[in-house]
Protein backbone atom coordinates (compact mmCIF):
# COMPACT_ATOMS: atom_id res chain seq x y z
CA UNK A 1 0.00 0.00 0.00
CA UNK A 2 3.08 2.13 1.15
CA UNK A 3 4.71 1.65 -2.35
CA UNK A 4 1.21 2.21 -4.19
CA UNK A 5 1.24 5.87 -2.16
CA UNK A 6 3.99 6.31 -3.14
CA UNK A 7 4.03 5.85 -7.00
CA UNK A 8 1.38 8.05 -6.78
CA UNK A 9 3.09 10.54 -5.39
CA UNK A 10 6.45 9.96 -8.01
CA UNK A 11 3.89 10.11 -11.06
CA UNK A 12 2.16 13.41 -9.76
CA UNK A 13 5.68 15.03 -9.00
CA UNK A 14 6.34 14.63 -12.54
CA UNK A 15 3.13 15.59 -13.76
CA UNK A 16 3.24 19.28 -11.87
CA UNK A 17 6.92 19.61 -13.15
CA UNK A 18 6.21 18.70 -16.47
CA UNK A 19 3.72 21.58 -16.33
CA UNK A 20 6.52 23.46 -14.38
CA UNK A 21 8.56 23.20 -17.35
CA UNK A 22 5.80 24.65 -19.67
CA UNK A 23 5.54 27.30 -17.43
CA UNK A 24 9.51 28.26 -18.07
CA UNK A 25 9.15 28.20 -21.49
CA UNK A 26 6.37 30.29 -21.34
CA UNK A 27 8.02 32.74 -19.68
CA UNK A 28 10.89 32.63 -21.28
CA UNK A 29 8.87 33.22 -24.83
CA UNK A 30 7.12 36.14 -23.38
CA UNK A 31 10.51 37.59 -22.75
CA UNK A 32 12.29 36.48 -25.82
CA UNK A 33 9.00 37.89 -27.80
CA UNK A 34 9.48 41.65 -25.79
CA UNK A 35 12.83 41.54 -26.68
CA UNK A 36 12.67 40.68 -30.19
CA UNK A 37 9.63 42.41 -31.38
CA UNK A 38 9.66 44.54 -34.64
CA UNK A 39 6.91 46.75 -33.52
CA UNK A 40 9.58 48.85 -31.30
CA UNK A 41 7.68 47.95 -28.03
CA UNK A 42 11.21 46.89 -27.23
CA UNK A 43 12.19 50.49 -27.36
CA UNK A 44 9.07 51.95 -25.40
CA UNK A 45 9.99 48.73 -22.19
CA UNK A 46 13.57 50.15 -22.78
CA UNK A 47 12.82 53.87 -21.49
CA UNK A 48 11.58 52.60 -18.33
CA UNK A 49 14.28 51.15 -16.44
CA UNK A 50 12.59 49.27 -14.24
CA UNK A 51 10.65 47.96 -16.89
CA UNK A 52 13.51 46.41 -18.94
CA UNK A 53 14.70 44.82 -15.37
CA UNK A 54 11.43 42.99 -15.47
CA UNK A 55 11.84 41.54 -18.63
CA UNK A 56 15.34 40.44 -18.05
CA UNK A 57 13.72 38.92 -14.42
CA UNK A 58 11.25 37.68 -16.73
CA UNK A 59 13.73 35.37 -19.12
CA UNK A 60 16.04 34.64 -15.81
CA UNK A 61 12.82 33.39 -14.08
CA UNK A 62 11.94 31.37 -17.37
CA UNK A 63 15.40 29.97 -17.84
CA UNK A 64 15.22 28.55 -14.11
CA UNK A 65 11.98 27.20 -14.21
CA UNK A 66 12.12 25.61 -17.62
CA UNK A 67 15.87 23.73 -16.59
CA UNK A 68 14.22 23.02 -12.93
CA UNK A 69 11.18 21.97 -14.12
CA UNK A 70 13.30 19.42 -16.21
CA UNK A 71 14.96 18.30 -13.32
CA UNK A 72 12.24 17.46 -11.10
CA UNK A 73 11.06 15.18 -13.87
CA UNK A 74 14.46 13.39 -13.53
CA UNK A 75 14.51 13.31 -9.82
CA UNK A 76 10.93 12.06 -9.56
CA UNK A 77 11.55 9.85 -12.25
CA UNK A 78 15.47 8.34 -10.85
CA UNK A 79 14.33 9.04 -7.09
CA UNK A 80 17.48 10.71 -6.47
CA UNK A 81 17.17 12.05 -2.56
CA UNK A 82 20.04 14.73 -3.39
CA UNK A 83 18.14 16.09 -6.83
CA UNK A 84 14.78 16.44 -5.15
CA UNK A 85 16.07 18.28 -2.34
CA UNK A 86 17.96 20.19 -4.60
CA UNK A 87 14.65 21.25 -6.56
CA UNK A 88 13.07 21.69 -3.23
CA UNK A 89 15.06 25.00 -2.06
CA UNK A 90 15.54 26.08 -6.02
CA UNK A 91 11.53 26.14 -6.27
CA UNK A 92 11.31 27.34 -2.82
CA UNK A 93 13.65 30.34 -3.40
CA UNK A 94 11.76 30.74 -7.01
CA UNK A 95 8.24 31.12 -5.15
CA UNK A 96 9.12 33.32 -2.51
CA UNK A 97 10.43 35.72 -5.48
CA UNK A 98 8.04 35.70 -7.62
CA UNK A 99 5.18 35.90 -4.78
CA UNK A 100 7.34 39.29 -4.08
CA UNK A 101 7.61 40.36 -7.13
CA UNK A 102 3.81 40.09 -7.83
CA UNK A 103 2.96 42.15 -4.43
CA UNK A 104 5.24 44.92 -5.89
CA UNK A 105 3.91 45.21 -9.92
CA UNK A 106 0.22 45.14 -8.23
CA UNK A 107 1.53 48.06 -5.55
CA UNK A 108 3.64 50.07 -8.19
CA UNK A 109 1.51 49.56 -11.27
CA UNK A 110 0.49 52.83 -11.75
CA UNK A 111 3.59 54.50 -11.16
CA UNK A 112 5.60 52.52 -14.10
CA UNK A 113 3.13 53.74 -16.63
CA UNK A 114 1.36 56.81 -17.30
CA UNK A 115 3.19 59.43 -15.30
CA UNK A 116 6.63 58.19 -15.72
CA UNK A 117 5.79 57.80 -19.66
CA UNK A 118 4.13 61.15 -19.91
CA UNK A 119 7.35 62.90 -18.52
CA UNK A 120 9.74 60.80 -21.06
CA UNK A 121 7.67 61.77 -24.08
CA UNK A 122 7.76 65.53 -23.25
CA UNK A 123 10.91 65.62 -21.67
CA UNK A 124 12.70 63.73 -25.21
CA UNK A 125 10.31 63.18 -28.26
CA UNK A 126 11.73 65.29 -31.28
CA UNK A 127 8.60 64.70 -33.56
CA UNK A 128 9.48 62.86 -37.11
CA UNK A 129 12.73 62.68 -36.30
CA UNK A 130 13.49 59.01 -37.49
CA UNK A 131 16.98 58.90 -36.80
CA UNK A 132 16.23 58.87 -32.67
CA UNK A 133 14.80 55.63 -31.32
CA UNK A 134 13.03 56.82 -28.82
CA UNK A 135 10.79 59.78 -30.95
CA UNK A 136 10.95 57.08 -33.87
CA UNK A 137 9.14 54.20 -31.78
CA UNK A 138 6.44 56.66 -30.19
CA UNK A 139 5.57 57.88 -33.94
CA UNK A 140 5.26 54.03 -34.61
CA UNK A 141 2.99 53.44 -31.67
CA UNK A 142 0.91 56.85 -32.56
CA UNK A 143 0.04 55.42 -35.74
CA UNK A 144 -0.27 51.90 -35.35
CA UNK A 145 -2.78 52.23 -32.04
CA UNK A 146 -4.48 55.32 -33.66
CA UNK A 147 -4.14 57.64 -30.54
CA UNK A 148 -1.74 60.53 -29.84
CA UNK A 149 0.81 61.08 -26.86
CA UNK A 150 0.09 58.94 -23.37
CA UNK A 151 -2.99 61.19 -22.15
CA UNK A 152 -4.03 62.90 -25.39
CA UNK A 153 -2.88 65.91 -27.68
CA UNK A 154 -2.27 68.15 -24.78
CA UNK A 155 0.61 66.52 -23.63
CA UNK A 156 2.61 67.94 -26.73
CA UNK A 157 1.84 71.15 -25.82
CA UNK A 158 4.49 70.75 -22.95
CA UNK A 159 7.46 68.83 -25.52
CA UNK A 160 10.14 70.79 -24.56
CA UNK A 161 12.16 69.90 -27.35
CA UNK A 162 9.01 69.01 -30.25
CA UNK A 163 7.80 72.37 -29.57
CA UNK A 164 11.64 74.36 -29.93
CA UNK A 165 12.07 72.29 -33.02
CA UNK A 166 8.57 73.11 -34.76
CA UNK A 167 9.16 76.85 -33.51
CA UNK A 168 5.80 76.38 -32.18
CA UNK A 169 3.99 76.32 -35.03
CA UNK A 170 2.09 72.36 -34.63
CA UNK A 171 0.38 71.42 -32.45
CA UNK A 172 0.78 67.70 -33.12
CA UNK A 173 3.31 66.03 -34.20
CA UNK A 174 2.42 64.13 -37.81
CA UNK A 175 1.64 60.53 -36.25
CA UNK A 176 -1.04 62.05 -34.13
CA UNK A 177 -3.06 62.73 -37.26
CA UNK A 178 -5.76 60.37 -38.82
CA UNK A 179 -4.85 58.32 -41.74
CA UNK A 180 -7.04 56.12 -44.31
CA UNK A 181 -6.55 53.25 -43.56
CA UNK A 182 -4.75 54.26 -39.84
CA UNK A 183 -1.56 52.52 -41.35
CA UNK A 184 2.23 53.90 -41.89
CA UNK A 185 0.95 53.84 -45.29
CA UNK A 186 -2.41 55.24 -45.21
CA UNK A 187 -3.31 58.69 -46.34
CA UNK A 188 -3.82 61.70 -44.37
CA UNK A 189 -7.39 63.13 -44.10
CA UNK A 190 -5.55 66.74 -44.20
CA UNK A 191 -1.92 67.45 -42.92
CA UNK A 192 -2.96 71.20 -42.61
CA UNK A 193 -5.83 70.74 -40.25
CA UNK A 194 -4.69 68.31 -38.38
CA UNK A 195 -1.50 70.43 -37.19
CA UNK A 196 -4.02 72.69 -36.52
CA UNK A 197 -5.14 70.95 -33.84
CA UNK A 198 -9.17 70.11 -35.34
CA UNK A 199 -10.82 67.75 -33.88
CA UNK A 200 -12.00 65.62 -37.09
CA UNK A 201 -8.28 65.06 -38.83
CA UNK A 202 -6.69 64.36 -35.01
CA UNK A 203 -6.68 61.09 -33.40
CA UNK A 204 -7.84 62.50 -29.86
CA UNK A 205 -7.25 59.20 -27.54
CA UNK A 206 -4.19 59.03 -25.00
CA UNK A 207 -2.15 55.54 -26.10
CA UNK A 208 -1.48 54.81 -22.30
CA UNK A 209 -5.88 54.27 -22.64
CA UNK A 210 -5.61 52.59 -26.21
CA UNK A 211 -3.05 50.54 -25.35
CA UNK A 212 -4.56 49.53 -21.90
CA UNK A 213 -7.57 48.77 -23.45
CA UNK A 214 -5.77 46.49 -26.25
CA UNK A 215 -3.55 44.32 -23.77
CA UNK A 216 -6.58 43.98 -21.23
CA UNK A 217 -7.43 40.59 -21.88
CA UNK A 218 -3.88 39.85 -22.05
CA UNK A 219 -2.87 41.36 -18.87
CA UNK A 220 -5.33 38.98 -17.21
CA UNK A 221 -4.37 35.92 -18.90
CA UNK A 222 -0.73 37.00 -18.26
CA UNK A 223 -1.98 37.20 -14.49
CA UNK A 224 -3.83 33.92 -14.32
CA UNK A 225 -0.65 32.21 -15.59
CA UNK A 226 1.28 33.58 -12.99
CA UNK A 227 -1.44 32.39 -10.21
CA UNK A 228 -1.57 28.97 -12.06
CA UNK A 229 2.42 28.50 -12.29
CA UNK A 230 2.36 29.85 -8.37
CA UNK A 231 -0.10 27.16 -7.35
CA UNK A 232 1.90 24.81 -9.71
CA UNK A 233 5.26 25.28 -7.79
CA UNK A 234 3.78 25.10 -4.29
CA UNK A 235 2.02 21.60 -4.98
CA UNK A 236 5.58 20.67 -6.40
CA UNK A 237 7.33 21.57 -3.52
CA UNK A 238 5.34 19.60 -1.33
CA UNK A 239 5.13 16.25 -3.34
CA UNK A 240 9.03 16.99 -3.41
CA UNK A 241 9.01 16.56 0.31
CA UNK A 242 6.89 13.40 -0.06
CA UNK A 243 8.75 11.42 -2.18
CA UNK A 244 11.83 12.51 -0.75
CA UNK A 245 10.81 11.19 2.55
CA UNK A 246 9.27 8.30 0.87
CA UNK A 247 12.51 7.04 -0.52
CA UNK A 248 14.61 4.64 1.48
Amino acid sequence: MEGDCLSCVKYLMFLFNFFIFLGGACLLGIGIWVMVDPTGFREIVAANPLLITGVYILLAMGGLLFLLGFLGCCGAVRENKCLLLFFFLFILIIFLVELSAAILAFICRENLTREFFTKELTKHYQGNNDTDVFSATWNSVMITFGCCGVNGPEDFQFASVFRLLTLDSDEVPEACCRREPQTRDGILLSREECFLGRDLFLNKQGCYTVILNAFETYVYLAGALAIGVLAIELFAMIFAMCLFRGIQ
